[in-house]
């Protein structure tokens, strides 16, 4: 009877530590690079937007200098 039962519980604590094995390969994120892509990505932004509007003042002085001369 004794052996039964020590069968038994090995192979409760194979099961519990492959459990505990598949919790431990998720991956996880450290909040400060998510902080600092979002700090990135919003500075990419701004270049973009400051790049458009210089691009785009210049060329409507360039086409109103151009209707004027």
């Amino acid at each position: 009877m004794k052996k039964e039962d020590q069968e038994i519980t090995l192979l409760n604590s194979d099961i519990v530590s492959i459990k505990s094995q598949k919790k431990d390969n998720f991956k996880t994120t450290n909040v400060n690079i998510l902080l600092n892509r979002v700090r990135l990505d919003k500075k990419r932004i701004i270049k973009k937007r400051i790049i458009f509007s210089f691009s785009l003042v210049v060329a409507i002085t360039s086409v109103i200098l151009y209707f004027t001369i």
